[in-house]
C-alpha cells in the first residue's frame, strides 16, 4: 500500500495554482468548503452542454438525466457503503435535516426524548429543536468535557433512558475536530429503542463511512465539504424511507427514495456527485489497487487520514509553541485518532476576524467564528468575543503551507 502523494493530488486541483494579489493562496478554509478537482468542474459543465433537462421524459436529454440520477445514487451508496434505494438527494444537509426530523415528528408523543449534543453544527440541532414547540418533545443536550472538547459520555448514558426517541449526533465536530465514537452512541440508543441520526458534514472528508457496520438509521453529509459540488446526502434504513411520511406535493413519486425529494433535484450537482467520488476512487487505486470502487474508496479516505494525520501533529505542534496562543481540543498526538485536522485557535489580544483577515491579506485562507456550533463557543465562553480561528487541512494541504501559516501567526503574536 502506497502512502498518499500530494503532488498527484494538488496537480487534479486547478483553484490551488492560481494566484491571488500575486500569491499562490493557501487553502485552509476546508471545514467550511473543499475546492473541487477539474474533473468535476467538467463533469458538471459536460451535463449541462450534453444532458440538460428534467427527469423522466421521453427524449434523449431527460433520459440522460435519469441515467445522472441513477449514476450517483450509485456512487454515493459507494461511497457511504449502502444500497442506491437508501440515498436521498437534496439542497445541503441542513434542509435534508428539517425534512426528515418534521417527519420523525409525526411519530413521536408529547414527553418523547430528542438527545442533541453541545459539541454539534447547529444543523444537527435546531431540526430537531422544533419539534418542541410542533409536537411536544422534549430535547435534552449532551455535554462535552471542556479541557479537550471530547463528548461527556457518562453525561449522554444518565440522559438515555426509555423515553428516548432520537440521539442526533455528530461524527466528528467541526469547529474543534473532535471525532465521536459513534459506534457506541448507536448501541446505546439502540439498546432503548431509540433511533440515531448522524451529522458526518464534516467527517466525510477525513475517513471512510460505513452506514451498515455502524448500524445508524440515518446519516447525513454534503458533498461540498469532501471535494464535491452543493449537493446535499441522506442515508436511512430502507425501512425508515418506507414507513415514515414525508412532505410533499400529491403528484410527487411515492416510491422510496424519490418522495423525500422534493421539486427538481440539482442535476449538474449530481453529475458532479459521481465525478467527486469517481476522483477519490482514482485516488485510491494509485494508493492501493482494488477490483471495486468501493475498496477503492476505503483506500483513498484511508490514506488522507494517515496523511493528514502527520500534518496535523505538524500543525498542533507548532501552534503550541506560539505565545500568547491557545488551542482547542485534543492536543495530544497519541490520541489523534479521535480528531480530524480541524484546529480552532485564539490568540491573546487579538480578535479573531482581525486575525483571519491578516492571513488572508498575506494569502492564508482561513474562517473566524462559531461555524454553527454555537454551542461549544458558549460553553467555552469566547462567544461574545468572536469565537475561534479555525484552521483547517485537507489531503491537498502540505507540510510547506503549514510552516507558512506558522512563520505568519508568529509575526503576528510578536505584534500584538
Amino acid at each position: 500500500m502506497r502512502s498518499l502523494d500530494p503532488a498527484w493530488v494538488r496537480s487534479r486541483f486547478p483553484a490551488l495554482s492560481q494566484e491571488i494579489d500575486g500569491r499562490i493562496p493557501v487553502f485552509f478554509d476546508g471545514p467550511g468548503g473543499s475546492q473541487v478537482p477539474g474533473s468535476v468542474i467538467e463533469a458538471m459543465a459536460r451535463y449541462l452542454i450534453s444532458s440538460n433537462a428534467n427527469a423522466h421524459g421521453a427524449f434523449a436529454t431527460s433520459r440522460r438525466t435519469d441515467k445522472c440520477i441513477a449514476s450517483a445514487r450509485t456512487a454515493a451508496g459507494d461511497l457511504l457503503g449502502c444500497e442506491p434505494y437508501e440515498v436521498v438527494f437534496g439542497a445541503n444537509m441542513t434542509t435534508l435535516t428539517f425534512a426528515l426530523s418534521r417527519a420523525i415528528g409525526r411519530e413521536l408523543n408529547p414527553g418523547d426524548e430528542i438527545l442533541v449534543t453541545r459539541l454539534d453544527h447547529y444543523a444537527n440541532v435546531s431540526p430537531w429543536k422544533v419539534l418542541e414547540d410542533e409536537v411536544g418533545a422534549v430535547v435534552r443536550v449532551v455535554d462535552f468535557h471542556p479541557e479537550d472538547c471530547t463528548l461527556d459520555m457518562e453525561n449522554l448514558k444518565r440522559k438515555i433512558n426509555a423515553k428516548t426517541r432520537v440521539v442526533a449526533i455528530g461524527y466528528a465536530s467541526n469547529a474543534v475536530g473532535t471525532i465521536n465514537d459513534v459506534a457506541a452512541v448507536v448501541r446505546l440508543a439502540h439498546a432503548v429503542g431509540a433511533w440515531v441520526f448522524v451529522d458526518a458534514v464534516h467527517y466525510a472528508a477525513h475517513g471512510p463511512i460505513d452506514v451498515y457496520a455502524l448500524d445508524c438509521d440515518f446519516l447525513a453529509c454534503s458533498a461540498y465539504k469532501f471535494y464535491g459540488p452543493h449537493v446535499g446526502v441522506l442515508y436511512g434504513k430502507q425501512e425508515h424511507l418506507t414507513r415514515l411520511r414525508p412532505c410533499k406535493v400529491l403528484p410527487a413519486p411515492d416510491e422510496v427514495p424519490s418522495r423525500w425529494e422534493t421539486g427538481t433535484l440539482n442535476h449538474e450537482g449530481l453529475a458532479g456527485l459521481t465525478a467527486t467520488v469517481d476522483y477519490l476512487a482514482e485516488l485510491g487505486q494509485h494508493i492501493s489497487p482494488s477490483g471495486s470502487r468501493r475498496g477503492a474508496l476505503v483506500a483513498a479516505l484511508e490514506a488522507s487520514r494517515r496523511y493528514e494525520r502527520v500534518l496535523c501533529e505538524q500543525l498542533i505542534t507548532g501552534l503550541l509553541k506560539i505565545p500568547g496562543l491557545s488551542v482547542y481540543g485534543i492536543t495530544d498526538p497519541a490520541r489523534f485518532a479521535w480528531r480530524t485536522p480541524t484546529v480552532a485557535v485564539r490568540l491573546a489580544g487579538k480578535k479573531t476576524d482581525a486575525v483571519a483577515q491578516e492571513l488572508g491579506e498575506r494569502g492564508i485562507f482561513t474562517w473566524h467564528g462559531n461555524f454553527y456550533a454555537q454551542g461549544i463557543t458558549e460553553k467555552l465562553d469566547v462567544e461574545a468575543d468572536g469565537g475561534f480561528l479555525r484552521i483547517g487541512l485537507l489531503a491537498y494541504n502540505t507540510g510547506e503551507e503549514i510552516e507558512r501559516l506558522l512563520r505568519t501567526l508568529r509575526e503576528i503574536a510578536v505584534a500584538v
